[in-house]
């Protein structure tokens, strides 16, 4: 079987692994354990804030910018979020979100869930020192998700990006991570993969996803690994900004399955913040 034949039987799990990957803006799907992969469906939350938060980085309009920057709170459903959000995708976020944004709410939830890592991945590519990255990482989260670990998860990721995009080893990004945000990153996949459950929290899903990026070798085998792990453990930005490349056998089919409003943000974002490949 080649190789391209081969990931295409996987491809719905990518879609949710690097949903984060500014290069491919993918769509979500759920992790689980099993040869049998579900089909694909429409991007999900992850998938459309990490586009907007993409979009922010470039300074232009469209997606769920207001639901992402501080200044625009006030705008919320009605004036800030575009067609591709309003009728398209807010259906799919969670019911404390689409509360939230329908009843154009000024003040966040206090929200400790994953939505806030989800999202977060542009801001690691996007920004030039640590300060300004966990600065820009805050920022993005506490919108909705101002509870410590929601802003931690967003922190962690960001983080993680911005470390692997500038050339820091696994270890240099491990140790930082833990003495930062005192995640647990000493546990391999195999350690974690009998007993872990599906959770949406950052604190038990954040330090998984990063440990699969960490046991990786390569892109694929970082997606494969998170999707093993059978819960939302699918923060796989960091594998991109370390790799430096996600392989057209994967791109390809995912970017076929997006919008034209999605592939022109991930394009331009991608040209705005180009990923030096080594030699």
């Amino acid at each position: 079987m080649s190789d391209s034949t081969r990931f295409k039987r996987h491809l719905p799990a990518t879609l949710k692994a690097l949903r984060q990957s500014p290069a491919t803006g993918l769509l979500a799907l759920r992790c689980n354990r099993r040869e049998g992969i579900p089909a694909f469906r429409d991007p999900t939350p992850g998938s459309v804030q990490a586009r907007a938060q993409a979009a922010r980085m470039l300074g232009v309009g469209g997606g769920l910018e207001p639901f992402l920057d501080p200044s625009q709170s006030s705008c919320k459903c009605s004036h800030g979020a575009d067609s591709v959000t309003r009728r398209s995708f807010l259906g799919s976020f969670g019911d404390t979100f689409q509360r939230w944004a329908r009843q154009r709410l000024t003040n966040p939830y206090n929200s400790w869930g994953n939505g806030s890592a989800m999202r977060v991945a542009p801001v690691g590519f996007a920004f030039a020192t640590v300060r300004d990255v966990l600065h820009e990482a805050e920022r993005s989260a506490v919108v909705t998700h101002d509870h410590r670990e929601g802003i931690k998860g967003a922190q962690a990721t960001a983080l993680a990006v911005f470390m692997a995009r500038t050339g820091a080893s696994k270890a240099d990004i491990r140790k930082e991570l833990i003495q930062r945000f005192g995640y647990n990153l000493h546990r391999t996949v195999e350690e974690i993969r009998p007993a872990y459950t599906w959770d949406v929290s950052c604190q038990r899903s954040v330090p998984e996803a990063i440990v699969a990026f960490l046991d990786s070798s390569n892109v694929e085998d970082a997606i494969r690994l998170a999707v093993s792990l059978g819960g939302d453990a699918d923060t796989q930005g960091i594998a991109e900004a370390f790799y430096k490349h996600v392989p057209e056998m994967i791109a390809g089919p995912v970017r076929e399955r997006l919008p034209a409003a999605f592939i022109d943000v991930i394009d331009a974002f991608r040209q705005a913040f180009p990923l030096k490949r080594s030699q």
